[in-house]
């Protein structure tokens, strides 16, 4: 069976087709196609505090071409959730209204703790080591989501107004990372040792950059490596060099120094990257709903 998922993020709008096989011992989860179109909203909602004609334009055209996309792989259920950017735009609801009329697609404006929410339904965790506790970590344009799972329980999911597009502005006060720091510090110190899933594109290439095998995670301090490689190239040489798109180039320093404030803050020493993100969180919790339907 077949879901689909539409992630409208600050940087980039995504479209993930997953089909899902069900066996007696195990559902397996198997990406069946990924589209991602650079949009960066988060350009204009963090800086103007409203997007642009042409950037809604954009958005509007690539949600039209999803959906024909969707008519042809006919999923069973989708679903369309959008995030940091469409939240701080003044005219965010007025474009999810042009979408739902010119593109026939309506989406849901989450926020930030349901996306932490969904991000955590991949249940990743249930792979790994069950005496530890682990810290989901989501990076993304416009906002840093984290979600604590410790012996088999939820403890806490939070959303912080930091992400890479943000940063990038120079749009996060000291006084705010300060206490996203401090937080992290407060709410994580009674579940030691605390290993992290990072999620996100930036955390994605690290891995591949670092050339580690899919389940072999990143130490904290092979990350603090690449960060400063990374960081001696420039905007061009990360292109160049290391094959990175346009759109990841720039962002990547950013999402690097959030992953490695909230690994230190939280002592941890590695992080697993199961490459999942919100579209995948949202297929989850698609087929969930399904088999609860079905039965």
């Amino acid at each position: 069976m077949k879901f689909a998922a539409i992630d409208i993020g600050s940087n980039a709008v995504r479209l993930l087709f997953c089909n899902v096989y069900e066996h007696e011992r195990k559902t397996v989860f198997k990406k069946a196609e990924l589209i991602r179109v650079p949009i960066r909203l988060g350009e204009n909602a963090f800086t103007s505090g409203c997007i642009s004609l042409q950037k809604a334009n954009d958005l509007v055209k690539t949600l039209q071409a999803f959906k024909l996309l969707i008519e042809v792989h006919n999923p069973i259920a989708y679903r369309a959730c959008a995030t940091s950017a469409m939240r701080d735009a003044s005219n965010g609801k007025q474009i999810l209204e042009r979408i739902s009329n010119e593109a026939n697609i309506d989406v849901e404006l989450i926020d930030g703790s349901t996306e932490a929410r969904l991000i955590y339904m991949n249940h990743i965790e249930e792979n790994l080591d069950r005496n530890s506790s682990y810290l989901y970590i989501d990076v993304g344009g416009g906002s840093t989501e984290l979600t604590l799972f410790s012996q088999n329980q939820h403890i806490f999911s939070k959303s912080f107004n930091i992400g890479t597009i943000r940063m990038l502005n120079e749009q996060i006060e000291k006084a705010y990372w300060a206490d996203f720091k401090d937080w992290i510090k407060s709410a994580t110190t009674k579940f030691y040792p605390v290993v992290a899933i990072g999620s996100g594109g930036n955390i994605n290439k690290l891995h591949k950059i670092a050339r580690l095998k899919d389940s072999k995670p990143l130490t904290y301090t092979k990350l603090e490596m690449l960060f400063e490689e990374i960081n001696s190239y420039t905007y061009q040489e990360r292109i160049e060099l290391l094959g990175l798109k346009p759109d990841r180039a720039d962002v990547i320093i950013p999402a690097c120094k959030i992953f490695l404030s909230v690994m230190k803050n939280a002592s941890i020493d590695k992080i697993f990257v199961p490459e999942i993100g919100l579209s995948d969180g949202i297929v989850h919790e698609l087929y969930e709903s399904f088999k609860t339907q079905k039965t």
